[in-house]
């Protein structure tokens, strides 16, 4: 009997003419298939956090309430860029102006008092033993938010590397107990895809702030470097 299988991306030596027939190559395998998804983690502590943070105004006019967000903005970025964090590191994320309203319970009517601008920027830390510092810091010059962080690290490629060889050693002890259940002695690869993602742990480690000090305590914990692998194989003897 025989199983077809479509293999995607196979390595092939392909004349200018018959390269658009060739997209999808259908290799048909003389025994049967063993489809199979795995995926492997590999956890290690960060070396990089990204947060979010801004400045909100408010002003009887739009032009002075822009006017006001707009100096205090420039103090946070300012203080940033001081604090170590490159120009390209930061970037700003939104600007919004909106029209500010009061509900007023006597006449149970909104009223209008003024206008509100708000200005986000995000900014990517590279020295994480230093977050809370600088988090403590830009609160300091004016920022009225603060959001995240979140970490993540900066070349996470051999990570990849250890996660992709302990899934393809995973899938390949699985295909040959099946193979092997079924009476044959061996497997090839027919076809294999690949997916990449992070996960964050829970905190392993805490940055404390001295006892003087209003820093917040951060937790960078672990982050995960996950490889998922869907991998086809034939049975052989």
């Amino acid at each position: 009997m025989k199983f077809p299988v479509i293999l995607a991306g196979a390595a092939l030596a392909l004349s200018p003419i018959n390269i658009a027939q060739a997209a999808n190559v259908e290799i048909v395998a003389q025994n049967p298939v063993i489809e199979l998804s795995v995926s492997e983690q590999v956890d290690s502590a960060p070396d990089t956090a990204s947060f979010s943070t801004g400045v909100e105004t408010r002003a009887k006019t739009a032009t002075e309430a822009l006017r006001q967000n707009s100096v205090q903005a420039r103090a946070v970025m300012d203080r940033l860029k001081s604090l170590g964090i490159a120009e390209k590191d930061i970037q700003t994320t939104g600007i919004n102006l909106r029209a500010d309203y009061d509900y007023d319970q006597e006449s149970r009517q909104n009223r209008f008092v003024g206008y509100v601008v708000s200005n986000q920027v995000s900014a990517t830390v590279k020295d994480i033993s230093k977050l809370g510092e600088i988090l403590d810091a830009i609160v300091t010059s004016g920022a009225t938010n603060l959001n995240g962080p979140s970490f993540s690290i900066s070349d996470d490629s051999k990570l990849k590397d250890l996660a992709r060889e302990r899934a393809l050693a995973n899938a390949k002890a699985r295909a040959m107990s099946y193979a092997r259940a079924e009476g044959y002695s061996g497997v090839r690869v027919l076809s294999i895809s690949e997916g990449m993602s992070h996960q964050s742990d829970a905190p392993m480690m805490r940055m404390e702030a001295s006892a003087s000090s209003s820093a917040p305590p951060v937790a960078p914990g672990q982050v995960g470097t996950v490889v998922s692998l869907n991998i086809t194989y034939e049975m052989t003897r």
